[in-house]
């Protein structure tokens, strides 16, 4: 799994690994309700599949307008309940990219892929945009259930990390585990 996972910076988390950190994490960011804006952001992705960034700020409405936080939830909700027209959402699009740092660093979304935009040629460049999806829908559901307490899956975690990195502080390892 690819997603900001560690103190808000992007890196890989093996699939052997995966459960255990998403057991811990998820230990100590409960599933958002549906009723917060982490939640409806969930609501829409589910409803419309894999987005980047881009696209998934368009579908729950927020470009630049200011609203209230009841409005945009109320807003973020009816996009992922409406076919067609979006509704806006302004001044926010700094605040959904803290909002997906959240959703990520509790494991609730990942990064699929990376796709390129085109030229008039049709040859890729540029930075790739990451394919947002969760990751019951990559691997299913399985994958992110473990048998271990999250306490269990801390500890194994610590000490993988203590082993592989024999020089970091026991701090920094807590650092990036939390």
């Amino acid at each position: 799994m690819y997603g900001k996972f560690f103190n808000k910076k992007a890196g890989f988390i093996s699939q052997e690994w995966w459960s255990d950190f998403c057991n811990y994490r998820r230990s100590k960011f409960p599933r958002p309700d549906d009723d917060s804006i982490e939640g409806a952001i969930l609501c829409t992705r589910q409803s419309t599949g894999s987005l980047t960034p881009r696209e998934l700020r368009a579908a729950c409405g927020f470009t630049d307008n200011r609203r209230t936080q009841q409005e945009q939830i109320e807003a973020c909700l009816n996009s992922a309940l409406q076919e067609g027209g979006r509704p806006k959402v302004k001044g926010m699009r700094s605040k959904f990219d803290g909002y997906l740092t959240r959703l990520e660093m509790a494991t609730y979304i990942v990064t699929e892929d990376f796709i390129y935009p085109r030229d008039k040629h049709n040859h890729e460049y540029g930075w790739g945009w990451s394919l947002l999806n969760t990751p019951e829908d990559l691997y299913g559901r399985e994958a992110c259930q473990c048998n271990r307490t999250p306490l269990e899956s801390y500890q194994r975690i610590f000490e993988h990390l203590k082993e592989i990195l024999p020089d970091a502080s026991d701090k920094q390892i807590i650092k990036l585990i939390e």
